[in-house]
């Protein structure tokens, strides 16, 4: 009998784990089915640059499937039936029958955390996010960047370096950069005040109406463009089905990866919550691509007989870009926690730019060895 895998989702994730899950499993029988509401991968890590303005490798998934045996089903999931074993989808074929699923529909933007996020800002969680706002930038005077994380600070030095003109402001709720080092966290005010960007920390929005920011404490910010880059949220649909979740929608996955309700389902990347320690995996393209490799590994061992191994997750580094000749990477210890160690400037931009260049050259090379 042949054994049925379905990914859902071809991120960084999902798409590693099926081409290893192809590469471990070829000449065993096995059906490898992914499943992507586009028929192209998109580098996610790279979209601040897409909506700065700048050309992006166009990858569609044919070329990186192509012989690996894994079919290709362009289409989105409506629906997961755990009883039956069957995905419900838009497009043809409709319905998918499994054996093993693997869930790796990553994350969206959070639209409703703040009134007037989904009416009157614009996001970066897609490449048709990213096109759409690139188009918009493309005649604004001034930009306000909202969200002191990863990609808020990407998107905010990416605009100040593509485009010099236009005045670029970066507000947050909190610190921005919250969880780097004070020695990294000194680096980003050089680059913003060097780049002209006007930043507020420790600034909550109440409210975004077409205009402007209402802000927490009633001040009002005029704002021409706003880019919300302060939250994410997962699909429902894994607790939709019935699996095993935590309070945000994130699949509950054992050390395995597997759902500690339903051992045939494995979750990975930003729509699943590994356990280290009581704490959720960080949604990232950091531990996306690992959860892949090691997702496909354990599917070949459970299809195999074998008991899957465990995956263990202990963080190095997080890369930030500041535009195309600046960047900060901060090191850290195993629980993601912040050491002294940074590198910084130029140094900095090339080894983000290699590590983003790697993680599509692992997607075309997807083993043997082990993340």
């Amino acid at each position: 009998m042949t054994d049925r895998i379905v990914v859902l989702g071809a991120g960084y994730a999902g798409l590693g784990a099926a081409k290893r899950a192809a590469r471990r499993l070829r000449g065993a029988g096995a059906r490898v089915t992914l499943v992507n509401a586009a028929d192209r991968f998109v580098e996610r890590i790279r979209l601040h640059q897409l909506a700065a303005g700048q050309r992006l490798p166009d990858l569609p998934l044919a070329g990186l499937l192509d012989g690996t045996g894994i079919e290709l089903v362009v289409a989105r999931v409506t629906g997961i039936d755990p009883g039956s074993r069957t995905v419900r989808l838009d497009a043809p074929p409709y319905e998918l029958s499994y054996d093993v699923l693997v869930y790796a529909l990553g994350s969206a933007a959070e639209l409703d955390s703040v009134p007037g996020v989904r009416e009157h800002a614009y996001t970066l969680a897609t490449a048709d996010e990213a096109v759409r706002l690139g188009a918009r930038l493309a005649g604004a005077g001034e930009v306000t960047v909202i969200g002191g994380g990863l990609t808020g600070i990407e998107a905010a030095t990416e605009f100040a370096f593509t485009r010099p003109g236009l005045r670029v402001s970066l507000v947050s709720g909190g610190l921005i950069g919250k969880g780097l080092s004070a020695r990294a966290r000194r680096h980003l005010h050089r680059a913003f005040r060097r780049m002209g960007i006007a930043v507020r920390e420790r600034t909550p929005v109440a409210k975004i109406g077409p205009n402007g920011l209402l802000l927490a404490d009633g001040d009002e910010l005029p704002a021409e463009t706003v880019v919300w880059a302060a939250g994410f949220r997962v699909p429902g649909l894994a607790a939709a089905a019935g699996l095993a979740t935590d309070r945000h929608g994130r699949m509950l996955v054992d050390r395995s990866l597997r759902s500690v309700s339903h051992p045939e389902v494995f979750g990975i990347g930003d729509a699943a919550a590994a356990d280290r320690s009581g704490r959720a995996t960080r949604m990232a393209c950091q531990t996306g691509l690992p959860m892949g490799i090691c997702a496909g590994d354990a599917v070949a061992d459970l299809l195999g007989g074998r008991e899957p191994r465990r995956a263990r997750f202990r963080y190095v580094w997080q890369n930030i870009s500041l535009g195309r000749h600046d960047g900060v990477t901060q090191f850290t210890r195993p629980d993601d926690s912040p050491l002294d160690a940074v590198l910084t400037g130029r140094t900095s931009a090339a080894f983000k730019e290699r590590i983003a260049r790697g993680t599509v050259w692992a997607m075309r090379h997807p083993g043997p060895y082990r993340p």
